[in-house]
């Protein structure tokens, strides 16, 4: 038996199947069980453990995984409320601050999003690195309109105007959308399914809303009292939607799509022209 199943074995598990499944182990505790592709497993362990900080939100436990599967403990969940919601904030804000040592700097270099390969490059400067490795890199793999390639080509080259002040590299979840943030039974607000990498504190935030979250608006009051943001940062949500939009764009966009003017890529365009002004 290998050295991994040995590990799923000491836990009472056979090794799983593909996808996602919920079990219980022989003492009680309730766990997710995951697989994928290759290496994926590895980089969410990684990256659930970089995102437990102190003060921070909480994330499910690694209790083992290898290259292909991943065991974490489960959330149970309950209700979103306004107080959970504020301390969500003031959470997330201690998650930020946690700091990276570079944009782009993560567990590992070869990430993921989703399905989506997420190829994670060190840099000093947030704007010309936020257009080259996160908008650049899915709207070349993106089928696009015209109309929209141009409007994310005129954000890349006023990158530098459009960025605001200057920010130190946050500690980010990385694909910080609503279905990746659980209300637990506790009352807190849990996060799961990272695409963690440093980067730039607002991309999180804008993610956070591009789908909608429960009390966001409390959200961002608290996490806004914990760590003032930079005057004009709602001006700024829809250039740091790009990178989500364009990311859906690869994902779930077909050839129609791009002939429409319609999804993923139509917003990631309409997003462009807004952050333009």
């Amino acid at each position: 038996m290998s050295d991994s199943n040995d590990a799923l074995a000491a836990l009472g598990l056979e090794p799983p199947g593909p996808g996602v499944q919920r079990t219980a182990l022989r003492d009680g505790r309730e766990v997710v069980v995951k697989s994928g592709a290759p290496g994926q497993a590895a980089v969410e362990a990684a990256g659930l453990r970089w995102l437990t900080v102190p003060d921070g939100p909480p994330l499910p436990e690694v209790l083992a995984h290898d290259d292909r599967w991943l065991v974490i403990t489960a959330v149970r969940t309950g209700r979103a409320s306004t107080a959970g919601a504020e301390r969500f904030g003031r959470e997330l804000a201690a998650l930020h601050t946690a700091g990276a040592q570079a944009f782009g700097a993560a567990p590992a270099v070869d990430g993921w999003i989703g399905t989506a390969p997420l190829r994670n490059v060190a840099a000093p400067h947030w704007p010309a690195w936020y257009a080259e490795h996160r908008v650049q890199a899915y709207q070349r793999r993106a089928d696009l309109a015209s109309s929209d390639a141009a409007a994310l080509d005129r954000v890349c080259e006023r990158i530098d105007e459009l960025a605001g002040p200057a920010e130190p590299p946050a500690r980010l979840h990385g694909d910080l959308w609503s279905g990746n943030v659980l209300p637990g039974a506790d009352g807190r607000l849990w996060l799961i399914d990272p695409a963690a990498h440093g980067g730039h504190r607002e991309t999180d935030l804008a993610m956070l809303a591009l789908f909608g979250a429960p009390h966001l608006d409390r959200i961002l009051a608290a996490y806004d009292e914990a760590a003032p943001l930079a005057a004009g940062w709602r001006d700024r949500v829809p250039l740091h939607q790009l990178f989500p939009l364009l990311v859906h764009a690869v994902l779930f966009d077909d050839h129609r799509a791009a002939r429409r003017g319609s999804g993923y890529g139509a917003r990631a365009g309409a997003a462009a022209r807004a952050a333009l002004g």
